[in-house]
């Protein structure tokens, strides 16, 4: 059972990794998958043919336009703050806009993700670490300061670090460079807070975010 009641109005960090901490994807494929499931599952609608519209996006970066998306808009049941897809884990902020919102948004992510891999991949049980953890949020400069762990986590990773704004599968990337995704992603709450892109740049850069493990809104995964 889980211990958080999700309320309208209020946001959590969501998280979860692989199993005995599996990577989760394994190349840009799965990647790109899992991108249009929490981009496009923000709404009840359901879709077909996605494996079209991976394909669509290894060639071109960008995923086929959704029809009626101002309907699909008013219809999501959460609002995608930012994320962060790393090799056996992710990171997202969300705002629950609907009952239950957050809990079928994120069951049903995990479901049709793990359906794929296993298929994909011949496997069979538990991709995941059980079901999602989630933090309620509980004000602005928590908030902050987690929008900044969660874009700072491509530094795990060498080849990223100091340049965490250009990984491709992350928010981070469509803050600073420009959003990607349109209405699929609601950067605003926080950007808003800052007098332009480079403020924003620069305050994550100097956050302790990733750097003292000792802060007090540091996630433990274990």
């Amino acid at each position: 059972m889980r211990k958080t009641k999700f309320a309208q109005g209020e946001h959590y960090h969501i998280f979860n990794r692989g199993n005995n901490k599996q990577n989760i994807f394994l190349n840009d494929r799965d990647y790109a998958r899992f991108l249009f499931l929490i981009l496009h599952l923000q709404s009840e609608n359901v879709f077909t043919n996605i494996s079209y519209s991976i394909s669509y996006f290894i060639k071109h970066r960008v995923f086929i336009k959704i029809k009626n998306e101002n309907k699909f808009s008013k219809n999501k049941v959460v609002n995608l703050i930012s994320f962060t897809l790393m090799p056996n884990h992710f990171h997202m902020i969300l705002e629950e806009l609907a009952k239950d919102g957050i809990s079928n948004y994120m069951q049903r992510i995990q479901n049709a993700y793990t359906k794929y891999f296993n298929d994909k991949y011949d496997k069979i049980g538990h991709l995941l670490q059980g079901p999602f953890k989630d933090v309620h949020i509980e004000n602005n400069g928590q908030l902050l300061y987690l929008s900044c762990y969660v874009h700072k986590n491509p530094k795990e990773l060498k080849s990223w670090r100091s340049k965490e704004y250009l990984y491709e599968w992350s928010s981070y990337w469509d803050y600073i460079k420009g959003n990607r995704w349109g209405q699929l992603l609601v950067p605003n709450i926080i950007l808003d807070q800052f007098k332009n892109i480079s403020e924003y740049k620069n305050f994550v850069t100097q956050s302790s975010a990733k750097e003292n493990l000792e802060e007090k809104y540091i996630i433990n995964m274990e």
